[in-house]
């Protein structure tokens, strides 16, 4: 029996390794602005299966997925001016929709690892925006949670196509090899 060879990755990557971009666009082409204040962002993908055992697997379960689902938990320190105290842009679009129906409720967003590693995804969500409260000597944080509302399509890496903070229109981005 031979020892296997020791990976050469050795390195732990950081958490704080993702940007987040909501699109601010109001013509249809995408103009990606940096969400920020990001202290922790937990994305996910859950499948629901589908048992799917017959006679042929000889008493061994099987079951198949038969559907995604998206979601991400995003903790934000609340980011206001210093001179003029109006709030965030980008957290003032994702509060907004967190407070409307239709399609006024949805958010296009955007996240990558921003060291331009292949870890890249664009999809529509719902957002959900929930202060965390606290006391008089505590930071104004909030608990963003984004459903997703369809796919989750895996992008470029923005880092990787040198458009980080540029609108679609200057850079597409490919999906897959494929112009998007």
């Amino acid at each position: 029996m031979t020892t296997p060879t020791p990976p050469a990755e050795t390195e732990t990557a950081l958490a704080r390794r993702y940007r987040i971009e909501v699109d601010m666009g109001t013509t249809g082409t995408p103009s990606w602005v940096l969400l920020p204040g990001v202290q922790e962002f937990a994305p996910k993908v859950e499948p629901t299966t589908q048992e799917s055992t017959t006679y042929d697997d000889e008493g061994w379960a099987d079951n198949t997925t038969t559907k995604l689902a998206w979601s991400a938990e995003i903790k934000l320190a609340h980011r206001c001016h210093p001179d003029t105290g109006e709030f965030n842009a980008a957290q003032v679009a994702v509060k907004k929709a967190s407070e409307r129906f239709g399609a006024a409720s949805v958010v296009h967003v955007r996240f990558y690892d921003r060291e331009g590693r292949d870890d890249a995804y664009e999809g529509r969500a719902l957002a959900q925006w929930e202060p965390d409260g606290g006391s008089s000597e505590d930071l104004d944080t909030v608990k963003v949670t984004l459903t997703g509302k369809g796919k989750l399509a895996e992008i470029e890496n923005p880092v990787k196509a040198g458009a980080e903070g540029q609108s679609l229109a200057v850079a597409p981005l490919m999906k897959k090899g494929v112009a998007a």
